[in-house]
């Protein structure tokens, strides 16, 4: 993933179960380029390519979780 951008978003997921309710809008986006480190206190997620951070931000929103750029 050297040459690749990626953007990190501050979200509201918690756990496993809340990781797999967003996977399929995630998915839809940026199809396996995308991961939540869930022992960060803020529950990065990491976007791996280039995207629209609305497009992210609604992803998250469609999927009941909210993220904000960082």
């Amino acid at each position: 993933m050297s040459n690749e951008t990626s953007m990190k978003f501050k979200t509201t997921i918690k756990c496993g179960a809340c990781v797999a309710a967003v996977t399929p809008a995630l998915n839809e986006l940026v199809p396996n380029a995308w991961e939540v480190d869930l022992s960060s206190p803020d529950r990065i997620l990491t976007i791996h390519q280039s995207v629209d951070p609305e497009s992210v931000k609604a992803a998250l929103e469609k999927s009941g979780y909210r993220g904000e750029s960082i």
